[in-house]
């Protein structure tokens, strides 16, 4: 089966489209591209016509990916970071930027509000056993290690209890 083939006016339009429907980082459209068989010198002048006609921004892109991460999966910081960094290949200047705009009271509101949630879920579980699957599920998400072993101080001080 043959795969359609794109004009650069097409993948163009294409793109602004794809680009237009949620924001995306540069790696994602340099990928779409891929996908449809755009020449590299092709690619360079999409992702420049996207970048002059705003429809591509890594900054607007990396702070709506950090919002979104936070607020919706409750994603701590350091799985933002390396998910920006490593799999959407974002600039530190703009990873910075980005986890700079997540209000730190919502954070320790959010934090606690989890926390407290994986606690309870583990409900039953040998002592020992139910603070590995607590830091586990709380470091998978990417908190830091000094909010999560402060909360298992504070667990341990109420005698495991919220």
């Amino acid at each position: 089966m043959k795969k359609k083939s794109y004009s650069i006016n097409e993948a163009q339009k294409l793109l602004e489209n794809y680009c237009a429907y949620q924001d995306r980082s540069h790696k994602d459209v340099i990928d779409k591209l891929k996908t449809i068989n755009i020449i590299p010198s092709g690619i360079d002048q999409i992702i420049s016509d996207l970048i002059q006609n705003n429809y591509l921004n890594e900054s607007r892109f990396a702070k709506s990916f950090a919002r979104g991460k936070f607020r919706i999966k409750k994603w701590g910081k350091k799985r933002i970071t390396f998910q920006l960094k490593y799999n959407h290949q974002v600039s530190n200047y703009n990873i910075k930027s980005a986890v700079k705009e997540i209000d730190e009271e919502e954070y320790i509101k959010t934090f606690l509000k989890l926390s407290e949630k994986i606690w309870e879920s583990t409900n039953g579980n040998e002592t020992s056993t139910r603070k590995r699957k607590f830091i586990s599920a709380l470091k998978y998400r990417g908190w830091e290690e000094e909010l999560i072993f402060d909360q298992l101080r504070i667990i341990d001080k109420n005698n495991e209890t919220f």
